[in-house]
């Protein structure tokens, strides 16, 4: 399989697994890049914005499980629990299980920029979707299960 690159006009043999994989790692930083400047008028930084979302996915998890979940230090995530907590996103709650231990989740503030911030991104994108092609539709369709499993290994 050939594929045009916009900017140089040249062909990739996207048969090699090595130009394969350059060819995604640039399209996919391309595209995370044109995402994140879709964000709301929050002025949370990208870090604070995952954070957030993986909260919301693992809602009553411990400062110390969220930053080891987003491969971050502890005290780094100290500090970004304390910025989303002052902006008033996140709560801390005593653990229901150990008193040493601080539990975290998203507050309806928090949800409510979330809901937000993808509604922005997800219409960009659908925007996007429909100047492609039905068949270039169709094989985004086919490659998004498997994005995810790239993402998820």
């Amino acid at each position: 399989m050939l594929m045009n690159t916009p900017k140089t006009g040249r062909l990739l043999d996207l048969r090699s697994d090595a130009v394969l994989a350059s060819a995604l790692r640039v399209s996919l930083a391309r595209l995370t890049r044109r995402l994140r400047r879709q964000a709301g008028a929050h002025k949370l930084t990208p870090t604070q914005l995952a954070t957030l979302a993986a909260v919301e996915r693992h809602s009553g998890i411990t400062p110390g499980e969220l930053a080891e979940l987003e491969k971050m230090q502890p005290p780094s995530m100290t500090r970004v629990i304390a910025a989303l907590e002052e902006r008033g996103l996140l709560a801390r709650t005593p653990h229901p299980t150990d008193r040493r231990q601080v539990a975290v989740s998203v507050t309806e503030p928090g949800r409510g920029l979330l809901k937000e911030e993808r509604r922005g991104k997800e219409a960009w994108l659908a925007q996007r979707l429909q100047e492609l092609s039905p068949e270039e539709r169709t094989a985004l369709r086919a490659a998004a299960p498997i994005l995810e499993k790239l993402s998820q290994m």
